[in-house]
């Protein structure tokens, strides 16, 4: 098969996609889903009978598979990230963001599978990034097109990190440096430019007044929250989500408490944002 049945969400962003993930697929049927996913950003896979061995084989064949850093180092299956929210942990993925930014080189991607799901809510939403960068006016365009901004780690996940890795703060400094991403960045593969700016971690656009930043990163950050550059998914047991985080920001939706949402995901490395 060197064809998949694909069903958008919507005419812009998000797709489903009928394959089973679960046995090895052929390089003509990978290229096909990564053809799709450079098209929709973000793909839907239901019903996927995956064990972690099969996660992370489809992960691995679009690069290398990321340790999480603030991961134990040396744990069994450490590129696997368990996410077991609860009423504390439900709000710390509500908020329009792309993955690990704080990185110098943030993920390509992530795959995201299902285990246990509330019956009601705890939906996903995604943003189509480069019709965010598209929907900006001419004079706001021009004022990003080669701006930079500094992006920063979460200050609880740096003490995680040092405690993991058994590092001072010195030496974690040296290791992770705030790094500074375009603000608008050009897409590897498709060479569209894309809105590369996010709440959770995107805090100063380089050599700009912190006033002025502070408000044109606040009118950036409010086009993730355009409903046409958007899609949402309803998870079911064994859904599979993979998105592009090159080109997209996330939110999970916090409304199931006290219901609980538990889902494993594998995250691929990615390359510096140029």
């Amino acid at each position: 098969m060197t064809s998949l049945s694909i069903d958008p969400l919507t005419p812009g962003i998000g797709a489903e996609v009928r394959v089973d993930l679960s046995r090895p697929l052929s390089d003509a049927v990978m290229m096909a889903i990564e053809q799709a996913l450079l098209e929709w950003k973000v793909l839907f896979f239901r019903d996927q009978n995956m064990d972690l061995e099969d996660h992370k084989r489809v992960a691995r064949w679009f690069g290398e598979l990321q340790v999480h850093p603030t991961a134990l180092p040396g744990a069994e299956h450490a590129e696997l990230i368990r996410i077991a929210e609860d009423q504390e942990q439900r709000a710390h993925n509500n908020i329009w963001h792309s993955d690990v930014t704080f990185l110098e080189e943030p993920p390509l991607g992530s795959i995201l599978r299902a285990r246990e799901v509330p019956p009601v809510g705890g939906d996903t939403m995604f943003a189509d990034m480069y019709a965010a960068y598209e929907g900006l006016d001419e004079e706001i365009r021009a004022k990003i097109d080669n701006a930079t901004a500094v992006h920063v780690w979460p200050a609880a996940w740096v003490d995680i990190a040092m405690k993991s890795q058994n590092l001072g703060r010195d030496e974690f400094l040296r290791l992770y440096p705030n790094p500074e991403h375009s603000v608008v960045r050009t897409h590897p593969q498709t060479g569209r430019r894309s809105l590369f700016v996010n709440a959770a971690f995107t805090r100063q656009i380089v050599g700009m007044e912190k006033q002025e930043s502070d408000a044109l990163l606040a009118l950036l950050y409010s086009q993730a929250r355009v409903p046409e550059y958007q899609c949402r998914f309803r998870w079911q047991v064994n859904s599979v989500a993979f998105w592009d985080n090159r080109c997209t920001q996330h939110y999970a939706v916090a409304d199931f408490y006290p219901q609980r949402r538990v889902v494993e995901r594998i995250t691929i490395c990615g390359d510096r944002p140029a």
